[in-house]
C-alpha cells in the first residue's frame, strides 16, 4: 500500500524536522558515526541509496528493512538501538523512493525485488532477516519468493494479499488530486485510511500521529509528488501478490490491533499462504504500529530475529500458527510435500 507514511526525516540536515515525541534525531540516535555507512548504488540504470549501521555484535544474519513506499532509509533510526546488539541493519531508498531515481510505472514489483537481491550482493551479504512493511511487505514477499536461500527469517507488517477495492478506487481520485496540485486532500483522505477511526479503540499516540502524518503528505515537493503519482500507478499495472512458493523459512506475520486498512483479518490470509508463521497483532495500535510503539516494535524484531520467545510480550495478543503446512495437517500435503514451500538452501 502506498504511504506507509512513518515520517521520514529531512536528508539535508536530520535534526531539524520535528519528529514523533520521544523519537530522537538521526544524530542524537545513530551513534558514533563510524558504525553508519552509507552507500549509493546503480541497478537497471537507476541510483539508489542504502544506510548501514553496523552492530555492537554479529549474533545474527543482518537485519534488512523495506519499509513503506513514504519511509525511506532514515524512517528506522529510533529503532536501530534495539536491533545494534544483533548485528547489522541495512535500510534502503530503493529506485523511484526516497531520494532514489525516478522510476516509470513500468518497472514492477519483480523489478524492486531484483533490486534488493542487487543490494545484497553488492554489499557482499549472502542472506538477511528480512522485515518488510505494508508496499515493503509485497517486495519482500516477492523477493523471499524469488531469492529464497537469502532470507533466514521472515516479519510481514501490515500486509495483505489484495489491495482493498476503496484503496485503489482512491488511488485512480488521488492521481487526478495531483495533476490539480490537491495535495491537502490527499494528504487529508490518506491520514484517514491509515489511522483508525475514532472509537474503533485506544491507539498510542494517534492524535500526534495522524497530524503529523498529514503535514508530510501535505508538504510533499513537486519531486515527491510525481513518486507518488508513478507508486499509485505500478500499483494498479502490477501484482501485488502472486501465489508463488514461499521458502520454509521462521516466518512471523505482524498488524495493529485496530488496523482498519491491513486488518488482522487480512494479516491471518497473509500467515495462510506462508509454509508456517505466527501471526500476532501488537495492542493499542493500527496500521502505524512501528511509529505508534516504537520500542515495543523494536523490541519484538530484536527478539524475532536472534530466536528469543514472543510467548507472554505484555504488548501483543497471543500468537497463532498459521500456514499451508498447518492446514496440511501434522504431516504432509497430499502430493507428499509442503504446499507452497520450497527449501530456504
Amino acid at each position: 500500500m502506498p504511504t506507509d507514511a512513518v515520517l521520514t526525516q529531512d536528508q539535508e540536515s536530520p535534526g531539524a524536522r520535528p519528529v514523533i515525541p520521544g523519537q530522537a534525531t538521526e544524530a542524537s540516535a545513530r551513534g558514533p558515526a563510524d558504525r553508519v555507512e552509507e552507500r549509493d548504488l546503480a541497478f537497471g540504470g537507476f541510483r539508489y541509496t542504502c544506510r548501514i549501521v553496523h552492530g555492537d555484535d554479529e549474533r545474527t544474519e543482518p537485519v534488512l528493512v523495506l519499509g513503506g513506499s513514504s519511509q525511506d532509509r532514515n524512517s528506522w533510526v529510533r529503532h536501530e538501538k534495539w536491533l545494534a546488539p544483533t548485528g547489522r541493519m541495512i535500510t534502503v531508498d530503493l529506485p523511484g523512493y526516497g531520494t532514489a531515481d525516478f522510476l516509470p510505472a513500468y518497472y514492477g514489483i519483480d523489478f524492486l525485488a531484483a533490486a534488493v537481491r542487487h543490494l545484497l550482493d553488492e554489499l557482499g551479504v549472502p542472506r538477511v532477516n528480512l522485515v518488510a512493511v505494508c508496499f515493503g511487505g509485497a517486495i519482500g514477499l516477492r523477493f523471499a519468493q524469488h531469492y529464497p536461500g537469502m532470507v533466514s527469517r521472515l516479519m510481514l507488517v501490515g500486509m495483505a494479499t489484495r489491495i482493498p477495492a476503496d484503496y485503489r478506487a482512491a488511488m485512480e481520485r488521488w492521481a487526478v488530486m495531483i495533476d490539480r496540485g490537491e495535495t491537502s486532500g490527499i494528504a487529508r483522505e490518506l491520514a484517514d485510511y491509515f489511522m483508525s477511526p475514532p472509537g474503533t479503540g485506544r491507539v498510542r499516540k494517534h492524535a500526534v500521529v495522524a497530524r503529523l502524518v498529514y503535514q508530510q503528505i501535505a508538504g510533499q515537493t513537486s519531486e515527491q509528488l510525481g513518486k507518488s503519482a508513478e507508486h499509485n500507478t505500478r500499483l494498479m499495472r502490477h501484482e501485488w501478490y502472486r501465489p508463488e512458493p514461499v521458502p520454509a523459512v521462521p516466518s512471523l506475520v505482524v498488524t495493529g490491533e485496530y488496523d482498519t486498512l491491513t486488518t488482522p483479518a487480512m494479516g491471518r490470509k497473509v500467515a495462510a499462504v506462508l509454509p508456517e508463521a505466527r501471526f500476532l497483532t501488537i495492542e493499542e495500535t493500527d496500521h502505524l504500529a512501528p511509529v505508534e510503539r516504537i520500542a515495543e516494535f523494536a523490541d519484538l524484531m530484536a527478539r524475532f530475529f536472534s530466536d528469543r520467545p514472543l510467548d507472554e510480550l505484555p504488548y501483543i495478543s497471543g500468537t497463532e500458527i498459521l500456514g499451508t503446512a498447518v492446514a496440511a495437517g501434522p504431516g504432509e500435503g497430499p502430493d507428499g510435500r509442503r504446499p507452497a514451500a520450497v527449501a530456504a538452501d
